[in-house]
């Protein structure tokens, strides 16, 4: 399982993407979100990145302990069906 950590914001997406997707190439389906302080519609883009790296390897990822804000910035964009969420583990 592949942990974010901290903010994922304009500032810091590309560091962010750049790891997650280091992740994926190492076999990482399974991202934890938990551990996330702040995002902004960055996590929109770099969750986009990931997935289409994921299906271009076969992968698919599932994320867990996502935050009421990223579901809703993800609804808004029509996007939540998209990703395999567990909302059970959200915080």
């Amino acid at each position: 399982m592949y942990t974010v950590t901290g903010e994922l914001s304009h500032d810091n997406a590309s560091a962010v993407a750049a790891a997650g997707l280091s992740a994926i190439a190492a076999g990482q389906s399974e991202f934890d979100l938990s551990a996330m302080t702040k995002i902004d519609s960055s996590a929109v883009a770099v969750m986009i990145a990931w997935q289409r790296q994921a299906i271009e390897r076969g992968m698919q990822l599932q994320f867990s302990g996502y935050s009421a804000n990223l579901l809703s910035l993800l609804t808004l964009y029509g996007l939540n069906e998209q990703f395999q969420l567990h909302p059970s583990e959200r915080h």
